[in-house]
């Protein structure tokens, strides 16, 4: 049965609970995963969320490096170790990295070097989150915001080669739509698909634009999805867009 969620801070958590999503999608960062004593203050509030924190995005902090020559395999390894097993205490189920900025190539890095070194660090992942219950969901992004894995297929490629259960595909309509990326992409890598990102026209809430949203749906019916989908954009008025968002969410996707 598909769930809708949203992404949002966690002290939103009872606000979406209210408005009836299923769950919370927070961003890993916030965990405060390199300062124990921070760590320890922030993880009651996810460990006792009046709504499930099913999903974690934001995955690296934006100083961390995970291609180039700034890259820091010990801090890297050190930061998934304590993420995973964050998660897993939390009780997500879906880890997305996006992280766009932490896996743009730098001007005149070696393309396949850094591809090597995504390799290494999905491979890491895989590792650690073997036998935790959590899933990575690597997500596309568009070429503004990175100029590695722009597309659901390209990064199908990277999950294929690490070929393990734990590393997923995540499409997110926002991403496909800005790449022009052909929507039957969906049904086409059916098999690699373990999360949904959604917005609308300008990053804005579901139902709100002119995004193709039937045909999107379709594509996801097709290919048998049957997960989580979080809405990841701006929201101007809460209290009209999100119960109007999930009521068409619900239109939509059941």
């Amino acid at each position: 049965m598909v769930a809708f969620g949203w992404c949002k801070g966690i002290e939103d958590a009872k606000l979406l609970g209210e408005y009836g999503f299923d769950y919370i999608e927070c961003g890993l960062q916030q965990l405060q995963l390199e300062n124990e004593a921070l760590f320890r203050e922030t993880l009651p509030a996810y460990l006792n969320s009046p709504l499930p924190v099913r999903t974690f995005n934001l995955f690296f902090p934006g100083d961390m490096r995970i291609v180039g020559a700034e890259l820091d395999p010990d801090r890297v390894r050190r930061y998934i170790h304590r993420g995973a097993e964050a998660m897993n205490r939390i009780g997500a189920s879906i880890a997305v990295l996006g992280s766009g900025r932490s896996r743009h190539i730098p001007e005149g890095y070696e393309r396949a070097r850094a591809e090597d070194q995504m390799l290494n660090v999905l491979s890491w992942i895989a590792e650690e989150f073997a036998g935790t219950g959590v899933t990575l969901a690597i997500e596309p992004l568009n070429k503004k915001e990175t100029n590695l894995m722009n597309s659901v297929a390209e990064a199908v490629s990277f999950a294929k080669q690490i070929n393990h259960p734990s590393v997923q595909v995540l499409a997110d309509f926002y991403h496909m739509d800005e790449e022009n990326e052909p929507l039957e992409t969906i049904t086409l890598h059916k098999d690699w698909l373990a999360h949904i990102h959604i917005a609308d026209t300008g990053r804005l809430s579901p139902g709100t634009g002119q995004y193709p949203y039937a045909a999107f749906a379709q594509q996801l019916k097709d290919a048998g999805y049957s997960g989580m989908i979080s809405a990841e954009c701006t929201v101007h008025k809460p209290e009209d867009e999100l119960p109007a968002s999930l009521a068409f969410m619900k239109q939509m996707f059941l």
